[in-house]
């Protein structure tokens, strides 16, 4: 399963080390990627779940961050249609806050810095006529229209992950690097690795990758052995879960008195998203919990627009996640950087080269892993040119990028299937729904349902392809169904996994054979 010897290896399973992963695996080098828990087990799970520019960076003067955002929007509804879609967002103005011009300025720059096929343009609209205003305040009279882009970000990561290791690169999760030290030889990297069942094992690799997201300072100095000043600054930031507010498919951006914006978008077909807050954290990224100040002031925020008041009680799922930001001496964590940097070490005099990435968003991963092969193109055997905006991802090769041609048709296939469970395979997997669904004509033909049309033909599916070992995994990262099946039964699902007569070791994580 373990190479003596790869071009790459990337320590984080995050979106950072997974796009990394398939980038550099498209480009003919031999890659490894390891990760000590789940993939997109903390940062990269807990955002929220859009593909934007950040309207707001504008007024941090974030032009070329916001510039790349916009138009990889563009590019991740192409590649990945079935985990990203258009989505409207409305922003209600209020008078007490930023004047209707500035906003006016702030929405043609983000409708210009960056071409757009596959998104509207912004407008002005009337709350007291258009339906997006019947659940705000009667005081709320205008606002404004934008589109940005919705993705399923847990999912974002396996199919990148997935994608590497279709493309012949070492897959491993829940195997940590303990270890990484200038190779004995003089050149590239010794590397100790533990996997789940405390076995240790050992490689080389000639470059090395950090993208180990909150924890890259601590890879640093405890795996690698390094000494300096840290340039990473921790924010938690936290969003809740609550019964729908309102019944429209748009969402809606409201700004705060601090200056701050929240979301408030539709989720899971009966809830509502609302987040996020920023705040320092100084804390064990792993113990990461939202608090009950946090809490109230996400539904503080909610109840200054919408005329259904939001309580903490009414709250029924949170999640937070702590951003590895670039230190950038900014006193409030509001304004730290949302771009990346690369620090870069080694390349001369023996000494092997470490790329170590702080900062980034999830929208401008894919370029963040082609700037990171650019930075390591010199020390590695491959001149290969980027590649990732023009192929789709696992499940996104659909005619057209066409998402709903693509679920009329896996209809008309299954026609004894039920049209929201095909919908929800459709999303979830694209074309490799299939994978799941074999010749199955009806619901028993897919095995035991688990709760909300969770049945054991998905996970054996997940378990095989997709690296999912607990029932976490399943009802939290692959999939949202853990906010729709009874919480008494979520430990049916692990245990069947505990259940499994013989470990399955996912097919993608052997390196695929090349020709």
């Amino acid at each position: 399963m373990l190479d003596p010897f790869y071009d790459i290896a990337i320590v984080g399973g995050g979106i950072n080390g997974a796009g990394i992963a398939r980038d550099a695996a498209g480009r003919g080098l031999k890659v490894l990627l390891v990760e000590k828990n789940d993939f997109a087990s903390a940062t990269s799970s807990a955002s929220s779940k859009l593909i934007h520019g950040g309207l707001r960076y504008l007024e941090q003067y974030e032009f070329r961050l916001v510039r790349e955002a916009l138009a990889e929007r563009e590019v991740l509804l192409s590649i990945a249609p079935h985990i990203t879609w258009p989505l409207r967002f409305v922003l209600p103005h209020n008078k007490l806050l930023r004047p209707a011009w500035m906003l006016r300025i702030g929405l043609f720059l983000y409708d210009n810095l960056a071409p757009r096929s596959k998104l509207q343009r912004s407008h002005g609209i009337d709350l007291r006529a258009d339906p997006a205003g019947r659940p705000l305040k009667a005081e709320l009279t205008r606002g404004f229209d934008y589109a940005d882009g919705w993705v399923e970000d847990s999912r974002l990561v396996v199919l990148n992950a997935m994608s590497a290791a279709e493309k012949g690169a070492t897959i491993l999760p829940r195997t940590e690097c303990v270890s990484a030290r200038k190779a004995a030889s003089g050149e590239g990297w010794d590397i100790v690795l533990k996997g789940r069942d405390g076995a240790v094992t050992e490689t080389k690799a000639k470059v090395l990758v950090n993208a180990a997201g909150p924890w890259v300072a601590d890879v640093l100095t405890g795996v690698m052995g390094r000494n300096g000043e840290s340039r990473l600054r921790l924010v938690k930031g936290s969003h809740i879960v609550v019964p729908a507010i309102h019944d429209g498919p748009e969402a809606y951006i409201l700004q705060n008195p601090d200056g701050r914006v929240v979301f408030a978008i539709p989720y899971q077909g009966r809830f509502t998203l609302i987040g996020t807050t920023d705040i320092p954290y100084e804390g064990d990224p792993g113990q990461v919990a939202i608090d009950a100040d946090e809490v109230a002031y996400l539904c503080e925020a909610v109840n200054r627009y919408f005329t259904k008041t939001t309580r903490p009680q009414d709250v029924v799922w949170t999640y937070s996640g702590v951003r590895p930001l670039y230190d950038d001496s900014a006193a409030n964590p509001s304004a730290v950087t949302r771009d990346y940097v690369f620090d870069v070490v080694g390349g001369e005099d023996g000494e092997p080269v470490l790329l170590s990435i702080f900062g980034g968003k999830i929208t401008t991963y894919r370029r963040l892993a082609e700037h990171a092969m650019e930075k390591l193109q010199p020390h590695l055997p491959s001149d290969g040119a980027g590649w990732t905006g023009r192929e789709p991802l696992p499940g996104g090769d659909m005619p057209g990028a066409d998402f709903d041609a693509f679920l009329v048709d896996l209809a008309r296939r299954y026609p004894g299937l039920p049209a929201d469970l095909l919908r929800r395979y459709a999303r979830a997997y694209g074309t490799r729904a299939t994978r799941i669904l074999g010749q199955a004509q009806s619901v028993a033909d897919l095995g035991r349902d688990f709760g909300a049309g969770l049945h054991e033909a998905e996970l054996a599916y997940l378990s095989r392809d997709e690296w999912a070992m607990t029932g976490e995994d399943v009802l939290w990262r692959r999939t949202k169904l853990g906010l729709h099946i009874p919480r008494e039964r979520h430990g049916e699902v692990d245990a069947w996994f505990a259940g499994r007569t013989s470990a399955v070791t996912p097919r993608q994580t052997r390196p695929a054979a090349r020709g």
